[in-house]
């Protein structure tokens, strides 16, 4: 992988029931953006999604949004970025690994847990080799690496699997991680 270029945003829909929440996807699309990466996120004006995606756009990034037409009324869609709409949402979410030489996971529900989880398990089964850090406010993933932790003491996981994802508490260490691990893997 010649390095990282475009990255990746999985988020919540919803702006969270803390304002830290916000402006946590709020510095991670301007710091994007100041390293004159591409954001690409799931399409949507609301929530994280649409946080992020407006930081990085009035930072001066690139930004690409992916969508399946049945949300575009639901999400509301960003001007001044480029649009492209799906029929489904695997068909989104093959795009969005498909567009991403990185991937950042910032608060969000059940969706974004999804998509982390699916890609996680395409890595983990050798379908691609794209660095992934998970971006947390308040410990936000901590439950997620635990259950991780129980996984492997349970002997479902190997130990191993936790080279496939950083745990990170700010945009600029996110990034670093992608940025590191990109070369290594």
């Amino acid at each position: 992988m010649p390095g990282i270029k475009s990255v990746t945003v999985y988020c919540g829909s919803a702006p969270g029931s803390d304002p830290s929440y916000i402006k946590l996807a709020q510095r991670l699309g301007t710091a994007i953006a100041s390293r004159g990466w591409r954001t690409v996120y799931g399409g949507g004006d609301v929530g994280l999604m649409g946080a992020v995606a407006t930081s990085a756009r009035n930072a001066g990034g690139k930004v690409l949004g992916v969508m399946p037409h049945f949300l575009r009324d639901l999400e509301g869609v960003l001007d001044g970025i480029e649009n492209r709409y799906t029929d489904n949402m695997h068909q989104r979410k093959q795009a969005l690994l498909d567009e991403a030489d990185g991937l950042i996971v910032l608060p969000g529900g059940i969706g974004t847990l999804e998509e982390a989880v699916e890609t996680l398990s395409w890595a983990k089964l050798s379908l691609h080799r794209k660095p992934m850090a998970f971006l947390s406010e308040n410990n936000y993933w901590q439950p997620y690496f635990k259950l991780v932790d129980h996984m492997i003491e349970g002997g479902f996981l190997p130990a191993s699997f936790l080279q496939l994802m950083a745990d990170t508490n700010s945009p600029e260490a996110a990034l670093d991680a992608l940025h590191e691990r990109a070369v290594v893997i």
